[in-house]
């Protein structure tokens, strides 16, 4: 997948989102990195490496991940669940909207 079709599938993706507040994303050559501010005070940090398909979504909250989907080429595909946003529990591949759809699913169970 190249940044352009990362960007319009994260961007289509977050307009089903009544908590998505902004989003400030930025290009370099192959690399996009970016948040979401989203309501509470929380936001999603987004990196995404066109060349290495490196991606990370993280939940922030108080300047700490609560929730995570990562994948590199060490570990593939891995969730950082609520309640353990250290942990690493192997996942199945994912694509964009499975993404932001796990996003929703975990935020309804933050207070």
């Amino acid at each position: 997948m190249d940044i352009t079709q990362f960007l319009l599938s994260l961007l289509h993706s977050f307009s089903t989102l009544d908590f998505v507040e902004k989003v400030d994303m930025h290009t370099e050559v192959f690399i996009l990195k970016g948040r979401a501010i989203l309501t509470k005070g929380r936001f999603l940090q987004i990196y995404f490496n066109e060349q290495t398909g490196t991606t990370a979504f993280a939940l922030i909250q108080e300047g700490k991940r609560i929730w995570g989907i990562d994948f590199d080429n060490m570990r593939g595909w891995h969730l950082h669940p609520i309640g353990n946003p250290e942990g690493h529990c192997k996942m199945a591949s994912v694509t964009i909207e499975d993404i932001i759809k796990t996003l929703e699913e975990a935020w309804l169970l933050l207070p």
